[in-house]
């Protein structure tokens, strides 16, 4: 018996194993981050799309005028809107950067609600700082995901505006020194 040949046959069978088994664990790994990608893009839009509901369901409310308990139904805007559940998708799935980026935003649109019920004019500074710290907030978040997206940067200036919050924009606060 030639032990050489049989030593040879047992080492490159031991090495085609090998690489078929770590080829194999990388491409599952890959599906894995790829899956991943996908269930955090998806739980990223849901979570502002039901910001945005109760950001709109708010301001019709704002316009809807006093024949209406606002305490109450801003309360309801925001319930219905399914942001909690999307916020504890976000919390479970989302990297630090956006569930941060998340939280920040929903902190400001709870402050947007709040203001609404308390029955704040659109011209009145309440009402104003906390429309404007909400809408800072939605870009601060959609800048921190579309960093873990696809890692390409966003700013103001790239829609020729100075400031993420619409204060800039706003004739309100360019009257009052605020832009």
């Amino acid at each position: 018996m030639d032990w050489g040949t049989l030593v040879a046959a047992v080492s490159g069978g031991s090495l085609a194993m090998a690489g078929t088994v770590l080829a194999d664990h990388l491409r599952h790994r890959h599906e894995q981050d790829r899956g991943l990608g996908e269930r955090r893009r998806a739980i990223y839009l849901d979570f502002i799309a039901a910001a945005e509901v109760c950001h709109t369901r708010l301001r019709a409310l704002r316009d809807a005028g006093a024949d209406t308990d606002l305490a109450a139904e801003s309360r309801a805007a925001l319930a219905a809107s399914g942001i909690y559940e999307a916020r504890e998708r976000l919390f479970i799935d989302a990297s630090t950067g956006a569930a941060s980026a998340g939280q920040a935003m929903f902190e400001q649109l709870r402050r947007f609600q709040r203001t609404v019920g308390e029955g704040h004019a659109p011209e009145s500074a309440a009402y104003h700082d906390a429309y404007h710290s909400y809408i800072g907030a939605v870009w601060d978040y959609r800048v921190a995901v579309r960093g873990e997206l696809d890692g390409k940067p966003l700013a103001p200036a790239e829609f020729g505006w100075r400031r993420w919050d619409g204060r800039d924009r706003c004739e309100l606060c360019a009257a009052t020194g605020q832009a």
